[in-house]
């Protein structure tokens, strides 16, 4: 009884870390908006070098791939049925509104994810994160807010070009394998392909990002301050971010389901 009453204890205090952490985000998110020059914009540049450009290349190649692959195994079943075409459909919508915003998510939390973990585990470990509270300053605010104001902005874009990386995997499997006029294939592309496709696909990458960017803070306060445990931050950071991200992707496409996208 007394190990059961102990591992509800934890969880119990656990939930309730998590939860006022949640309560923290959002109060501090708010005070920001309403005084925009209490966000430290050095802060956010320098995570939106990190999130975005040092993620671009490999969000671009596996993009890519990833298009390639969708058009290959689609061109196999579609050959015996003599409509090749439809493949630009299949690739042009399986990227756009879920595996461009899917994988780049998958990248963010690796990069991300697991570094912002590390981050304020490390600080953690140097009592930095208890000093900011002694002098006064909120932590959420300095170490959270610029974190989800930079992936809030690099997570779209990076979708937004992953999106156009995955066509193009698509494309060159059409024109070389297929044998489909490129001008044929992208024109069918963009034909089924609606603004409304491209603004759901964007909308579910905002969702993701702000939940990795909570998973890698929140197993970065959850960190025991030391080495051992800024390493199992940074890896639970990944994991719970894996979770949270196919959780959300999963409502969010049954939600857009509901109403007909």
């Amino acid at each position: 009884m007394k190990l059961e009453s102990d591992i509800l204890r934890s969880v119990w205090g656990a939930v309730y870390r998590m939860v006022d952490l949640i309560g923290g985000i959002f109060r501090e998110t708010v005070c920001v908006l309403r005084h925009p020059q209490l966000l430290r914009m050095k802060d956010v540049r320098y995570y939106l070098d990190l999130c975005g450009r040092g993620s671009l290349p490999i969000v671009l190649l596996i993009c890519f791939l990833m298009g390639m692959i969708l058009a290959l195994q689609a061109a196999l079943q579609m050959r015996k049925f003599g409509t090749e075409i439809f493949v630009a459909d299949l690739v042009g919508f399986s990227i756009v509104k879920e595996l461009g915003p899917l994988m780049v998510a998958m990248i963010a939390t690796g990069r991300a994810g697991s570094a912002f973990a590390a981050e304020i585990g490390t600080m953690k470990v140097d009592e930095e994160v208890s000093a900011l509270a002694t002098m006064g300053v909120n932590p959420v605010r300095f170490l959270v807010v610029p974190k989800i104001a930079a992936m809030l902005l690099a997570m779209p874009l990076l979708t937004v070009f992953g999106d156009v990386a995955g066509l193009a995997g698509g494309l060159f499997i059409g024109v070389s394998w297929l044998e489909i006029p490129a001008s044929a294939y992208w024109t069918r592309t963009i034909t089924v392909l609606s603004p409304m496709t491209m603004l759901l696909g964007i909308s579910k990458s905002l969702v993701f990002s702000v939940l990795v960017t909570f998973a890698g803070c929140w197993r970065g306060f959850e960190a025991s301050p030391d080495a051992q445990g800024v390493g199992r931050g940074a890896t639970g950071a990944v994991v719970v971010s894996i979770l949270l991200v196919v959780v959300g992707d999963m409502m969010l496409t049954m939600f857009f389901a509901i109403f007909g996208f």
